[in-house]
């Protein structure tokens, strides 16, 4: 009788190391794509800079910028 106890118990800890297993997965995959977005989002960010530069660039050949405080 003392066996089904025991085999109750490792049971439901097997049921909870596969979902901890799952969970870990799930975690690693939301770091990959957390990261990959960052990395996305920095280019952007380099993107926007070059491009106001640029901008800076053009309205000083055009005299379109303010004046310098």
């Amino acid at each position: 009788m003392t066996a089904e106890p025991d085999n109750l118990v490792l049971a439901l800890l097997r049921r909870i190391d596969g979902k901890v297993d799952r969970l870990i997965d799930n975690v690693n995959d939301l770091k990959a794509r957390t990261s990959a977005v960052e990395e996305n989002l920095a280019g952007v960010h380099r993107r926007i800079d070059r491009l106001e530069l640029r901008v800076e660039r053009i309205e000083r050949r055009l005299d379109l910028a303010d004046a310098p405080h």
